[in-house]
């Protein structure tokens, strides 16, 4: 609570805004594998995600579960259903522990949206959203499957050590076996080197030979 001034969409508010902000917020703890939201649910809160890697998902008619989106540190989560006044489109399920500030949605939508200086800051979140929405589909429709596996590698290397595989492999579309293949061809190029449990990156800018 003490960080809501750090995050980018309330660093120019005055330390009596600040103060009211804390008041109608609640932070909360997650365990990995917890549900924040489930699909259908009603919106009664602005969320805030300040610890723990998020992932927001679709599960299809066979029940296999289609990854949308995932988050990180310090961000909105699924905003646009509080400002739609809709039910969530979809499930959010920490990959690891984590956790969120909690704002009463119809109180800050009252108080604080009036102020020009968050409204923009909304409209530039959602923005990088949509930005990302298009991310997503350009590496999944141009990059080849070794190409998402290097790029996830090099741009979330400590993820990459902490998450089991077939959690990155429903990050990337990909199957389990696929990205095993993947990872033992990495490191018969000598990019990964397998510690116990772990594989750890030990030629990183030769990942880039991949995707970029």
């Amino acid at each position: 609570m003490e960080n809501l001034k750090s995050f980018y969409l309330f660093n120019n508010l005055n330390e009596q805004q600040l103060q009211r902000l804390k008041e109608i917020s609640t932070t909360k703890e997650f365990t990995k594998g917890s549900i924040l939201f489930y699909e259908g649910d009603e919106p009664k809160h602005l969320i805030l995600l300040t610890k723990g890697i998020l992932q927001i998902y679709k599960t299809d008619h066979k029940g296999n579960k289609i990854v949308l989106h995932v988050f990180y540190p310090n961000n909105l989560i699924a905003e646009i259903a509080n400002f739609e006044k809709m039910p969530y489109p979809a499930t959010a399920e920490f990959l690891t522990d984590g956790k969120v500030v909690m704002i009463d949605y119809e109180i800050f939508e009252k108080e604080f949206l009036k102020n020009p200086e968050i409204s923009f800051t909304i409209i530039k979140s959602l923005t990088n959203k949509i930005r990302y929405l298009e991310h997503v589909i350009t590496n999944d429709l141009v990059l080849s499957s070794t190409a998402r596996v290097a790029k996830f590698i090099y741009e979330h290397e400590d993820e990459f050590r902490n998450l089991k595989k077939n959690e990155i492999a429903t990050l990337l579309n990909i199957t389990p076996e696929t990205l095993s293949r993947i990872i033992s061809k990495l490191k018969q190029n000598k990019i990964l080197q397998k510690e116990g449990n772990q594989y750890i990156v030990v030629a990183k800018e030769k990942l880039k030979s991949f995707f970029a």
